[in-house]
């Protein structure tokens, strides 16, 4: 069992995702995170399908301790400013104004810990003339022009997971521990302020480099066609997805798999640049192909000529895979109350080890007293 991070306290007023992803990924990387939560309700991620558990809380809060407190009430506040002297970090993800409101903003919790890194998350950033907007996935994905690289063109609407969300944690999270490296050295902390707008900006660097540099505006077929990228349904309705990149001796193995060898020498996918080209002539050539075999005989011919594939799985499918399994991706542990949770393990593997050890999701205020009893136990040593 691997847990780097034992020795450093977060505390995290995290709602949605953004703060609360940041607070799981030093959770998994073993901080004890204590998440603060509004009596009665807590996070509101966690009535997202009803009740106080909601599949959506639990993704991004497991490995973690709630109490619940009411910062306007003189005791909770105290309460509050304990843990704030125990902390090495505090998140937030409110719009400009309110963790100030809350008693929560960096000038003030600094002032009671100027070794504490604060991080604040927003929307839009912390000035600006869309500061105060409100920002949720969408809104980040659409203003930092990667909502048109996954939009289909010709049927406008939104598709797939809240990757802004997801993302933005994942560079809160980055900056938190480099401002602690540098605390490290100095004994001081850092106020890092990180946008959605921001983090999507810098995730959509392709893009934008593409733009600068050649003046191509990409779309989302742009880097399917230059990595020479396909997905074909298969005899039993299950999809396979083939990634040739560049270099030759992939599509000659692809050629090879489908026992087309008149493709090689077809003016049209001859050369690289002339296949990207011609995708969709090429895509109108293998999409019957593919449909005559089922996915496992495609993965077997495709892994005998070593083409880069994969089954695109359905998440009912993916953990179940050898490699998967083999890697434990997938862990378990049982919540007290709860009962059976089940999740993804965290990707690191520190010296040859993998953590395996996860702890459910808490409940609201579960940990409430114990939090307690610990700050109380501080206070007369």
């Amino acid at each position: 069992m691997t847990k780097i991070l034992t020795d450093f306290r977060v505390i995290e007023m995290g709602t949605y995702i953004t703060g609360p992803a940041a607070g799981m990924h030093l959770a998994d990387l073993g901080a004890d995170v204590i998440k603060v939560e509004r009596p009665g309700q807590g996070d509101p991620f966690r009535a997202f399908k009803g009740g106080l558990y909601s599949p959506h809380f639990q993704t991004y809060n497991r490995n973690k301790r709630s109490i619940a407190l009411d910062t306007a009430k003189p005791d909770d506040r105290a309460v509050f400013h304990d843990l704030i002297r125990t902390a090495d970090v505090f998140i937030q993800n409110f719009r400009p104004g309110v963790a100030e409101r809350l008693g929560a903003g960096a000038e003030e919790l600094q002032r009671i810990n100027p070794r504490l890194v604060y991080c604040a998350i927003t929307g839009f950033g912390q000035s600006g003339p869309a500061r105060d907007r409100p920002a949720y996935d969408t809104v980040a994905q659409a203003a930092s022009a990667y909502l048109r690289l996954l939009t289909p063109p010709s049927s406008p609407r939104v598709i797939g997971p809240a990757i802004a969300d997801a993302v933005t944690g994942h560079y809160a999270a980055l900056g938190i521990l480099a401002a602690l490296l540098e605390r490290s050295k100095t004994g001081k902390g850092r106020r890092l302020d990180i946008s959605m707008l921001e983090a999507m900006c810098h995730f959509n660097l392709d893009s934008f480099t593409h733009y600068f540099s050649v003046g191509e505006v990409m779309g989302p077929l742009s880097r399917p066609m230059v990595s020479q990228s396909y997905t074909f349904a298969c005899a039993d309705g299950k999809w396979i997805a083939i990634h040739l990149s560049s270099p030759q001796k992939f599509w000659e193995g692809l050629v090879a798999a489908v026992e087309r060898p008149d493709l090689l020498t077809d003016e049209r996918f001859a050369e690289r640049l002339n296949r990207i080209k011609h995708q969709q002539d090429l895509i109108d050539i293998l999409t019957p192909i593919f449909a005559t075999r089922t996915r496992q005989e495609w993965c077997d011919i495709l892994l005998e000529h070593e083409v880069p594939h994969s089954p695109a799985y359905d998440s009912n499918e993916a953990l179940e895979d050898p490699q998967a399994r083999h890697l434990q991706i997938a862990v378990e542990a049982t919540h007290p109350t709860m009962g059976p949770f089940k999740t993804v393990r965290p990707p690191y593997n520190f010296d040859g080890e993998a953590d395996l050890e996860v702890l459910p999701p808490p409940t609201l205020d579960e940990h409430g007293e114990q939090i307690r009893a610990e700050l109380a136990q501080r206070r007369t040593a």
